[in-house]
């Protein structure tokens, strides 16, 4: 080191010195790890060399005494940590373990949140304070998209921050997509003081996930003790999940249905049939929009349950995971719709129709853009296109509606027929604990004959709620024996469909 001046060795391993690189003139030790090609070097912060011969040596005993320990030696900063943390994410990525949506969430969070929050705090020195008062700073500092979180006031210059991170993130999405700004965005006015919206809690609990999982890195990697495992978080919120009501997904039905022929050209056809089928399908199945995205033809198979009937399994992946899960016969329909559409679109697009022969390898993504490649937004601008058609863009809790809200309506459905909480999360590869926290509610309609039972005016052998209304009048009728379980507000399909 050629910065390195007035050395002189101590001991084996232990050297006092001080730097030409600096403009003081205080001693500095460097100590050497026992069985270990690492050095610790530490400012003695004193310019007397007899005291700085006395502080080394304290030094290298306090060193060894937190090695006999376990007690980690060098300090790593939470934002170094962190970094370290997303490359084995990201490489757990590339091995097909995790999601490739994972690493980018991660990063955002970590990069965002977390870095503003303890970034330049060393690791060890992270302990309950920071962590269990995340939640009230995270409140405090964010904002939210949604007033069901609640409303609060700010001041101008909190508004002011609001909006140059909300400008910074909407270049960088721009830069990403790789678009050019033609023209400088214009300036923005002075912000004032206004009402925003809390972040949510499931929002805080997500970053919290996180921050976790960033320390379990750290306890692993041996940068700070094992008691710095956070594994009890804050109790926030449980956020009810927005789904169809019977009525909105028959109403939804019927003006898919008008949407559709409406079509005025060959691509918006194509378009508006994927669409529709996609939805008739997550409705059916439960399956994650992930799940969605990674689907291939070769994963579409037939069998029979025990009592004969036909039906479609599905293998799914999707958070880094794999399963199986089963679809009524109708919903085969529905993917050869789209493979219909598919060579409708292609053929009249090609100069000779009749002799262009459409082939779906089995590799093949199942929901695509029109030319065939993935689809990645799911066709989300066309759902929101039927959705307000249909005047059901928002749900109950006035929040719009996202591709997720599908697979909540399947399972809001499939409890309301009595289906058992454990087979349901089985199918929907989740647990029976996110089951019960996110749907619990259906339970009070299920069961509506115990919780009503002795009240006045209350017959028990009357129907609960339209739901079971239906559900009741449709067991009685011949079809329903043959057909195979599927969420209550599946429609049948009309002849000319």
């Amino acid at each position: 080191m050629a910065f390195v001046t007035d050395k002189e060795v101590l001991k084996p391993g232990l050297i006092i010195f001080r730097r030409a690189d600096v403009d003081h003139r205080n001693w500095y030790c460097r100590v050497k790890l026992p069985k270990a090609d690492r050095y610790k070097t530490i400012s003695l912060k004193t310019a007397d060399i007899g005291v700085a011969r006395h502080l080394a040596a304290e030094q290298e005993v306090e060193i060894r005494a937190m090695l006999k320990h376990g007690i980690p030696v060098f300090n790593h900063p939470f934002r170094a940590v962190a970094q370290e943390y997303l490359i084995t994410q990201e490489a757990r990525a590339r091995r097909g373990e995790i999601s490739k949506e994972r690493p980018k969430k991660l990063k955002t969070v970590i990069e965002s949140a977390l870095d503003t929050y303890v970034g330049s705090t060393q690791a060890h020195l992270i302990g309950d304070e920071l962590w269990a008062g995340y939640p009230a700073w995270r409140r405090e500092t964010g904002a939210g998209r949604h007033a069901r979180n609640g409303m609060r006031e700010v001041s101008a210059e909190r508004a002011a921050e609001f909006d140059a991170r909300e400008a910074a993130i909407r270049a960088k999405a721009i830069e990403t997509r790789g678009f050019r700004q033609h023209r400088p965005a214009a300036a923005a006015a002075p912000a004032e003081s206004r009402t925003v919206a809390f972040i949510s809690d499931s929002t805080i609990r997500f970053e919290m996930s996180i921050f976790a999982a960033v320390m379990n890195y750290a306890i692993k990697k041996r940068y700070v003790p094992a008691s710095q495992r956070f594994d009890d978080r804050p109790k926030l919120k449980t956020m009810r999940r927005d789904e169809f009501t019977l009525e909105e997904y028959r109403h939804l039905h019927t003006v898919g249905r008008s949407w559709v022929k409406a079509a005025t050209r060959p691509s918006s056809t194509w378009h508006r049939t994927v669409t529709y089928n996609f939805i008739l399908i997550m409705c059916n199945t439960g399956m994650r929009p992930s799940e969605a995205k990674n689907l291939r033809w070769r994963d579409i198979t037939t069998a029979m349950d025990r009592e004969g009937r036909d039906l479609v399994v599905l293998s799914v992946q999707g958070k880094g995971k794999s399963r199986k899960l089963v679809a009524p016969k109708s919903v085969g329909d529905y993917f050869e719709r789209i493979r219909e559409a598919t060579r409708q679109y292609r053929r009249g697009a090609a100069e000779d129709g009749e002799a262009l022969e459409v082939v779906f390898r089995p590799e093949d993504r199942v929901f695509t853009g029109i030319t065939g490649g993935p689809a990645k937004s799911l066709y989300q601008a066309m759902i929101r296109d039927l959705l307000a058609q249909a005047e059901l863009r928002e749900g109950a809790s006035g929040v719009p509606r996202s591709t997720y809200c599908f697979r909540h309506t399947y399972a809001t459905f499939r409890l309301a027929e009595g289906v058992d909480v454990y087979f349901l999360a089985e199918q929907m590869g989740t647990s029976v604990k996110m089951i019960e926290e996110h749907y619990g509610h259906v339970n009070t309609v299920k069961h509506a004959d115990l919780v009503l039972q002795g009240m006045g005016g209350w017959d028990a052998g009357a129907a609960v709620g339209q739901v079971v209304a239906e559900s009741a009048k449709a067991e009685r009728t011949p079809r329903a024996k043959a057909r195979t379980a599927e969420p209550s507000g599946k429609l049948r399909r009309r002849r000319n469909s």
